[in-house]
């Protein structure tokens, strides 16, 4: 398998690489410390906003596979102080073996793309959460084996984490389908490159109603109301988005051994009601944690070869 130069929307893989790198992902997570893929290479992982999920799960997955993260916070760079992007990125090529970069603006990571030397790796953008996705397609593998002809029901703000599942479900041979209000649809230009890389008999559609997706779906995903950068709109988010709430009514809709999808971090009464989040349908811990495995595959793939 040749592996793609940079990962930033998951349109570079094709459903043949995608389903050998979720393959992967399993097995790494039964053998957490059975790679060494980054044995003496470093790898810089830029963060321009806060992080859990995808701020420990890299650090640990780079040390994991051998390798030594080099993690720079906002301010830690003389990007701070007005460098060019271009110049970051010839400049860090120089040292690491990959850059990994959580911004803001997509077009800012594209940039950081151009001009590197090394693999380049989305952990997220305003336009699109590539990784999230593929620990999301990798805890649907886990639960239901073979991803084809599944349905994936997302409801909810039309956001990034929603972009990368049309991107890399339909790759991957879901029936993606997203609810959301028409004020916060997904990118028209985004569901249209999601339609036309579909794989394997995967799919996409958008709709208002969230039951509809829902219907007969494997799994039921959300994702924050009131992202960052969202808060000064946050009450009409939260009035837009009440009926797309993921509840016993809505999970009902779907398949009888669907699960509940989501991203975190959560707020429970929201945007999910508790009792799903914390209960039996729930695959949201399997999904957080599945976020190393995915991303050490993921690292393997671009820098490391097979490990």
């Amino acid at each position: 398998m040749i592996a793609p130069r940079h990962f930033l929307t998951g349109e570079e893989l094709t459903s043949t690489e995608l389903d050998a790198l979720l393959g992967r992902a399993l097995e790494l997570k039964q053998d957490r410390h059975g790679s060494r893929a980054l044995d003496g290479l470093s790898v810089a992982l830029v963060f321009d906003r806060p992080s859990t999920r995808t701020r420990i799960s890299f650090e640990v997955g780079v040390h994991e596979l051998g390798g030594h993260p080099v993690v720079l916070r906002q301010g830690e760079l003389q990007l701070s102080r007005g460098e060019s992007t271009r110049d970051t990125a010839l400049v860090l090529s120089r040292y690491v073996a990959a850059i990994a970069a959580r911004t803001g603006p997509h077009e800012e990571l594209e940039q950081l793309a151009e001009h590197a030397t090394v693999p380049v790796v989305n952990m997220l953008t305003r336009g699109h959460h590539p990784c999230q996705a593929l620990a999301d397609l990798m805890t649907l593998r886990e639960h239901f084996g073979d991803l084809r002809g599944k349905r994936l029901a997302y409801v909810g703000d039309g956001n990034n984490v929603a972009h990368s599942l049309l991107i890399l479900g339909a790759k991957a041979g879901l029936e993606v389908v997203v609810a959301t209000p028409a004020e916060l649809a997904p990118l028209e230009r985004v569901v249209a490159a999601a339609a036309a890389g579909a794989e394997d008999g995967g799919s996409v559609a958008v709709t208002r109603e969230p039951r509809e997706a829902a219907a007969g779906a494997s799994a039921v995903y959300t994702d924050v109301w009131v992202s960052m950068g969202d808060e000064n709109g946050a009450e009409a988010r939260r009035e837009q988005l009440g009926p797309y709430r993921i509840d016993e009514g809505l999970l009902g809709a779907a398949a009888g051994d669907a699960i509940a999808l989501h991203c975190l971090p959560a707020h429970p009464g929201e945007e999910i009601a508790e009792e799903i989040l914390y209960g039996p349908s729930s695959a949201v811990w399997d999904q957080a944690e599945n976020r190393l495995h995915a991303q050490k595959a993921l690292l393997e793939l671009l820098v490391g070869g097979s490990g």
